[in-house]
């Protein structure tokens, strides 16, 4: 039995999912101290790199805004730390929408995420962080409300089972994942703009940080802008952090300026080296080397050894180590490159060093 609940929408809200009217208020403060972090980008102009994925997604917006229609869904997909939560909140502020912010492990019941859907006002922005990390029975509602803006929501069982049809205001989701390859393809497919987000270069990063020192009443020079960026992994998130780091450093030792002495010191403290490197990529090396000879090995194998969560060392150490090439990922495990060896100054193994040749 279907019943359409269209005519008496607000009362069937108020009836059915009072009770996540605490989530969505909860998440709604939090947006507010999400929104206030004032070294993040306000304006697509002001956002430095990924020029591609903002070429592209500034086009979106404008021709949405000039049709007066909801932007297509959005899908943001990388590394932690590249921009996704930051140019969802442009996206909104450029379209002149509201913006809710939740986080995919918060969602773990149907009548929550419904509630939310069915408070959302038209062309609003409804970002979910770590979209992954939504339970499947829970994903599958918003399967028709991304494509036809409802939702079937089944109330009762046996024989007083039926269907409610609520219509929902169009609305643009963006939805950020670090695992793209966990997302299902009915989910995946309903996404019409999807983004890959690749670390920065150096000469982003410098670009980042000098403006960062400028909104913190910082002096920094070129030259200590790039030696910090070349320490941030190719990540902004980490460039500010360091920078919010020496920035306490200079202070406490009535330092007036930012330079590479200073640099030095406040990272030794932090154990970051001149690679970006810290304390966690260099037991894994280490680890890696003395232990397992160098791979291959499970990953299970590494995280068991270093007493580490997996997924902080899939999500957080491996790219990186990837990226500058002292990783390689086979179908046997995880194996050192012989730039790794030389980075915690050892010899790789005979063997080794045949396989990799």
């Amino acid at each position: 039995m279907t019943k359409d609940l269209n005519n008496n929408k607000e009362e069937s809200k108020e009836i059915i999912f009072s009770q996540t009217n605490d989530l969505l208020n909860k998440n709604q403060d939090e947006n507010e101290s999400i929104n206030y972090n004032f070294l993040r980008p306000q304006t697509f102009d002001d956002f430095i790199g990924q020029s591609k994925v903002k070429q592209s997604i500034s086009i979106a917006v404008s021709a949405a805004k000039e049709r007066k229609e909801s932007l297509d869904h959005v899908l943001f997909y990388g590394p932690p730390g590249l921009g996704k939560t930051t140019l969802s909140q442009i996206i909104a502020k450029q379209s002149f929408a509201d913006y809710t912010h939740l986080a995919g492990p918060t969602i773990d019941r149907a009548a929550d995420l419904v509630g939310i859907l069915t408070h959302l006002k038209e062309n609003e922005i409804l970002f979910i962080d770590e979209i992954h990390r939504i339970p499947k029975k829970v994903e599958e509602y918003l399967y028709t409300a991304m494509e036809d803006y409802r939702i079937d929501f089944p109330t009762g069982t046996g024989s007083f089972a039926q269907t409610m049809n609520m219509k929902l205001e169009p609305f643009t989701l963006i939805g950020a994942t670090t695992r793209p390859g966990l997302l299902s393809s009915p989910l995946r497919d309903r996404f019409g703009l999807s983004y890959h987000l690749d670390f920065y270069e150096y000469n982003e990063l410098t670009e980042i940080v000098q403006n960062s020192s400028k909104i913190l009443n910082l002096q920094i020079d070129e030259q200590s802008a790039l030696e910090i960026a070349k320490r941030s992994r190719g990540t902004p998130r980490i460039a500010n952090r360091l920078l919010r780091r020496i920035r306490d450093y200079i202070q406490v030792k009535n330092k007036k300026k930012i330079d590479l002495s200073s640099i030095n010191e406040s990272l030794e403290i932090e154990g970051v080296d001149s690679l970006g490197l810290d304390r966690l990529d260099r037991s894994y090396i280490k680890i890696l080397a003395e232990n397992f000879r160098g791979g291959p090995v499970g990953i299970e194998a590494i995280t068991a050894s270093l007493n580490e969560d997996q997924l902080t060392l899939i999500d957080v150490v491996e790219p990186f180590l990837l990226k500058i090439g002292f990783l390689l990922r086979t179908a046997q495990g995880r194996k050192l490159t012989n730039i790794a060896y030389e980075q915690i100054g050892k010899n790789p193994p005979m063997n080794h060093q045949n396989e990799l040749i």
